[in-house]
């Protein structure tokens, strides 16, 4: 290890065989510091890749963008770390011993071509180059003299009033000040060595730094956010428009074909009408042969004087064997402005129905933002069975003996679910199958929980619900409201067995949906969010036994 080291310094100081790029790390572009190397082969200084990784959603090379499945186990690559400190320290020492550049400290000792200062001398206030340093590294007296990075105007670190050394830090006016100063000005301050003062910044400063890390962190968390946003926006309108090319394609089709159906029926009619009219003139001439030929017999018998012939032929010839009256019979043209009204009628019920199916391409694009809800046992009413995994819940006979915290509702049969929404969209199903008797919906988080109050958006409840009794009917917001109370169309009242919820956070938005029918049952609109909103379960009252079924929630069934 020594002889390599040894090497790599003789190699170094030449700058011939190395250069300071082999040692370079390619995250921070500086010589290696506690070097390791990943499973690719690549290294990297253990922080900048121990950052980098913090700021990404998988482990990866940086160069070769190899992924790892697991965040590899860094370990210092001492070989290297070694190799790299000797080289870092042989460079150092040439660069020491370089002539000042601009913008450099240049040792005050140095005469003609000054060289670059290594240190300043607080106690001397003078800086040396690597060569006039040596006194002040060997000399006992010397050696206690405070030595710190070079820089320039060392005049500065005097104080201007009593020309001593600053070298305490008042925290009463923020400022440096030398040890006369606390003998006179700030004799009543509170006043620390600079290192005290100097830990105590650097601290800040390091908290400072890690809260900036920190927000950007997560402003590439929302960077990250926002475009996998417009990718799941792009996603979306590519799946919108070919769902709307399906529909209006399917238009097109149905009118294509009823209009060639149209046609080929109005042709076949005018076919058959053809026909018939070439037999009715077949017919017709015939009859006109017959009756010219009778017509010459009759002229010859009116000029003969044979009054036997007369007699005897006349009534055969007067008397037509045919008996059709053509009076009655005629060729008709048909308006086909019923067959067209009847087609258009069916291209309506075509529409109606490929119509019917939007809420269905709806639905669908909803669903996409399924989320796992979970039931909240803290906000259950008192009679409320919810199952260990926290997706079922059913009114029960028994009242429990449970803390009452201003989380639990205490008289409506409710419960709230876990998860809080401030933002974006979201979409929840609940199986409702078997229930008479329920409500589902979003619940603000400062809703009051105590007592009986109307469920309504003013209160802070958006919720759908379905009773059923000698009318079967839903209601909306208050169940005694009329302005929300929604009877079914005559007929039979359909009964949904699962419920879809979506909400909409930014457009105020919350929609319900019958699963199973594909179907919009109904939404608020324009609703003002301004607090974290909760799902909301209402499994309803006993109904004399025959609402004992249990609110399920369900995964979503992107297929169904």
């Amino acid at each position: 290890m020594v002889a390599l080291a040894l090497c790599v310094a003789e190699m170094a100081s030449s700058s011939s065989f190395l250069s300071e790029d082999q040692f370079q790390c390619s995250i921070c572009l500086d010589v290696f510091t506690e070097p390791v190397s990943i499973p690719c082969g690549h290294n990297f200084c253990k922080a900048c890749i121990s950052g980098y990784w913090d700021t990404t959603s998988r482990s990866q090379c940086p160069l070769c963008k190899h992924t790892f499945y697991k965040r590899p186990e860094l370990k210092t690559n001492t070989t290297l770390r070694d190799v790299a400190d000797h080289f870092k320290r042989m460079s150092d020492r040439d660069r020491d011993l370089s002539p000042a550049e601009p913008g450099e400290v240049a040792c005050d000792l140095c005469t003609g071509g000054k060289l670059k200062a290594l240190k300043s001398c607080l106690e001397c206030l003078t800086s040396y180059c690597e060569i006039h340093l040596q006194p002040h590294q060997r000399v006992t007296g010397l050696k206690r003299h405070k030595l710190i990075d070079p820089v320039e105007n060392l005049e500065d670190r005097l104080c201007k009033k009593h020309d001593r050394l600053l070298e305490l830090f008042c925290r009463t006016d923020q400022t440096c000040v030398c040890q006369f100063c606390t003998e006179t000005d700030h004799k009543t301050h509170h006043t620390v060595p600079l290192e005290e003062e100097f830990g105590k910044k650097k601290a800040q400063l390091r908290n400072s730094i890690a809260q900036m890390r920190q927000m950007i962190h997560d402003r590439w968390q929302k960077v990250r956010e926002i475009k996998d946003s417009v990718e799941l926006s792009k996603t979306v309108a590519e799946r919108e428009k070919a769902d709307s090319v399906k529909v209006f394609n399917a238009l097109v089709r149905s009118i294509e074909r009823s209009q060639a159906e149209l046609i080929v029926e109005i042709e076949e009619k005018q076919k058959a009408e053809d026909r018939r009219a070439k037999g009715l003139i077949n017919e017709l001439e015939q009859e006109i042969t017959e009756l010219k030929r009778r017509r010459t017999k009759l002229e010859q018998l009116s000029h003969t004087e044979d009054h036997l012939h007369l007699l005897q032929s006349s009534p055969s010839l007067c008397t037509p064997t045919f008996t059709k009256d053509w009076s009655e019979i005629s060729v008709h043209y048909y308006l086909h402005v019923k067959n067209v009204r009847r087609v258009v009628s069916q291209l309506e019920e075509t529409l109606h129905n490929e119509i019917e199916k939007l809420p269905d391409i709806k639905l669908k694009r909803m669903q996409q933002y399924a989320v796992d809800v979970t039931l909240d046992p803290d906000t259950a009413f008192p009679y409320l069975n919810v199952s260990e995994d926290g997706k079922q819940v059913t009114l029960g006979d028994v009242l429990k003996e449970l803390p009452n915290n201003t989380e639990r509702f205490d008289y409506n049969p409710s419960i709230l679910g876990k998860n809080e929404f401030s933002s974006g969209r979201f979409y929840y199903e609940v199986q409702v199958e078997g229930k008479t008797w329920w409500r589902l919906g979003v619940a603000r988080k400062s809703t009051n929980r105590k007592g009986w109050l109307p469920l309504t958006p003013e209160n802070g409840f958006w919720t759908l619900g379905l009773k059923s009794g000698y009318h079967r009917h839903w209601y909306c917001a208050n169940m005694y409201d009329n302005l929300f109370y929604l009877p079914f169309f005559s007929g039979k009242p359909p009964t949904p067995q699962k419920v879809g919820v979506f909400v909409d956070y930014e457009e105020g938005l919350v929609s319900f949906y019958d699963v199973k029918a594909r179907s919009h049952i109904h939404s608020f609109t324009s609703c003002n969010f301004t607090e974290k909103l909760y799902t909301y379960f209402n499994s309803g009252g006993n109904a004399g036994g025959k609402n004992t079924a249990s609110l399920v929630i369900s995964t979503v069934n992107h297929t169904e």
